[in-house]
This record gives C-alpha cells, structure tokens and sequence, in this order.
C-alpha cells in the first residue's frame, strides 16, 4: 500500500483503502479503479491524498514506486492483476494462431486459486478490477477463479476444483477466433455480430478438446459454459438433463461476473443486485444449487455488517430473511431509522463495508 497525493493519481489505480468524505463516511470503496469521472469526484470532495495498491489495474508498478514497495503488494490481489496480464500474453498469442500451453496457464491459474480459495471478500471484489478496456482479461480468469471456489463449496475434490477454474479461464478463449473489430465494439451488438460471438464456445471448445491435461467435464463446460436449463442457451439449445455440472456451476460464476463488471456496452450491477436479478430473471435456466453457493458464501451477510444503499446512505444490517437474504432489515447509521429492503424494492445494497 502506497500513500499518495491526488495529483499523483493516474487511470487505473487501485484504491486500498475506502477513501472517506469530511464526515467519514465512504465516498469511494477500495479496491475500485480509478477512472476520470473518479479523479474528478476527488477533486470536488477536497481529497489530497489516497492509499493505492503498488501495481495498476493492468498489473503494471505504480511510478516511482520502489521494488520493496512492490514486494509488500504480493498479496493475493497482486497475483491476481499478474495473472490477467498474462492471460492478455495468451489471448494475443491465440489471436496470431498459437495452441493453448495448459501447462503454462495451469502453472498460474490453479496457484492463484490457491491463494485465493480462501479469499471470499476478495473473490466478492474482483469485479471492481475489470475495466471496459480489460475486461475480456479480467472476466476469464475471474470466472475461473469464481467457478473454482463454486465447485469447492458444493463440495468437489480439489482435482476436480482444479479442472472447473481452468473450464472457467478457457471459456472464452475461442474470443480469439472472433473479429477484433468486434472485442472493441463500444455499442451494442447487431445481430449478425451477436450471432458471431455466439460460436466462440465451439471455438474454445475446439481449441482445447484435444489438451490430455482437460478431463472430459471440463471441456464440456468450455463448450457448454452458455447452455440453459430450459434449452434457451447457445450454441446447441440443449437442456439440463445434457448440460454437464460443471458446465452448470461455469455458468453461474460467468454470469456474476458478467453482471457485475463494467462492459464496453453495459453498466455494472451491484453483486446483490446481480443476485436478485440472477435469482429472478434466471430461474429455470441456471443451476440453483450453484446459485445458492454463491448467494450463502460469496454475498453471504451477516447481522451488524455495514453496507452502503444504493441511495448513498451508510446502513447496519440487523436482521436477515431466509427468503431474500439480498434484502435484509437495516439501521440507517446516521438516523437511526429502521428500513425494510424487501418492502423498499428501490433501495438495494450497493457494496459491503464492513462484514
């Protein structure tokens, strides 16, 4: 962690710690990105000085940061920003023709699972890391990552742990294949551009079916990573009795993801926005045991957390229902008053503060 000035501050540093307002609530969460429209909102809250991590979103040392400082970033977060960096080295690799090394990816992949198995608040922020420019990066190794520790949860061996978070970093490689003009469309997709991007689970799924190192479970979940229960997925339209677990539980943890990053053509979620939406939009077409992992370990609240509303209030959380543990009975921390999220529906958790 690195003390710095405002005017030191450049596009893609990572806060790390909550930057706190003249009445010290949050205003800005750690371990977001910086971004211009960030730099700005410092600049009119009168903040002079942050903590920022030593390495940038795209896993490169912050300036003037000396190799010791660096050292002290090796925790689990630093790995993490290294191996996108080196996912982005294999994506341009296959971009130019050249097979998949597993050995290699599974060298950096399955020892960052490691490290972060452990991790769920990390695992919870991972999102906060993708931005619109890095997010095809960031998104496969988080989903690997995401879909490793689903697997653990529902109580997988480590074997096969290992062989979902690597189903997970491969989903998407067939993007590869896919136009560049494409992967960099800042709008909306045609539908002959959509229909394009709907191959690339064939494409990856090609491009890993003969890896010995890949059990068969894991490539089906490469290719079917994008199938739903009811048949409404892609590329094949199966159903859940044809649909692989694991490719079940790598749909889960894509979709989160997906849902909750910044995009080139869409906004992020809130991670219990995304659950709501998950849990209501796509029911039927998801597991819901692997739903269910993810809602009680990875978003899992517990009484007298402090969260941030959507409305910007600062809230405790007092009291949980079974039924919508998204949406829990919270103190608002400067009033006192008491608020029923299930019954406030335009009120959601924004972030979690303190668990």
């Amino acid at each position: 962690m690195v003390r710095v000035k405002r005017s030191q501050l450049r596009e893609g540093c990572v806060l790390a710690e909550d930057v706190l307002g003249k009445t010290k609530r949050p205003i800005i969460p750690k371990n977001t990105v910086i971004t211009k429209p960030l730099l700005l909102v410092l600049e009119k809250f009168l903040v002079e000085e942050v903590d920022v991590e030593p390495l940038l979103a795209n896993g490169e040392p912050f300036p003037n940061v000396d190799s010791a400082s660096t050292a002290v970033a090796k925790q689990p977060m630093a790995f993490y920003l290294e191996a996108v960096q080196r996912y982005k080295t294999w994506f341009q690799s296959w971009q130019a023709g050249l097979p998949v090394d597993i050995g290699e990816i599974r060298g950096v992949i399955i020892s960052l699972f490691e490290r972060m198995a452990g991790q769920k608040r990390e695992l919870l922020m991972l999102h906060h890391y993708a931005t619109k420019d890095e997010y095809l990066h960031h998104h496969a190794v988080s989903v690997g990552l995401l879909a490793g520790f689903l697997a653990m949860q529902l109580g997988y061996s480590e074997g096969e742990c290992h062989q979902i978070a690597l189903a997970g970093v491969l989903a998407d490689c067939g993007m590869a294949k896919v136009s560049k003009r494409i992967l960099t469309n800042p709008s909306a997709l045609t539908e002959a551009e959509f229909n394009e991007v709907k191959q690339h689970p064939v494409f990856s799924y090609r491009m890993v079916q003969k890896i010995p190192a890949l059990n068969h479970g894991a490539k089906l979940a490469v290719l079917q990573h994008h199938e739903r229960n009811d048949g409404s997925g892609y590329p094949l339209g199966v159903k859940a009795e044809r649909i692989h677990p694991y490719s079940q539980i790598v749909a889960v943890a894509d979709v989160y993801h997906a849902m909750t990053s910044e995009r080139l053509y869409r906004r992020k979620q809130s991670p219990f926005r995304a659950i709501e939406t998950m849990q209501r939009e796509q029911f039927g077409k998801l597991s819901t045991e692997a739903v269910a992992a993810l809602v009680s370990n990875l978003i899992g609240l517990q009484t007298g957390a402090v969260v941030k509303l959507s409305n910007g209030e600062m809230a405790e959380v007092m009291f949980i229902p079974s039924d919508e543990p998204a949406r829990p009975i919270v103190k608002i921390i400067e009033t006192g008053q008491l608020l029923s999220l299930s019954v406030q529906r335009d009120i959601y958790i924004e972030e979690m503060v303190q668990g």
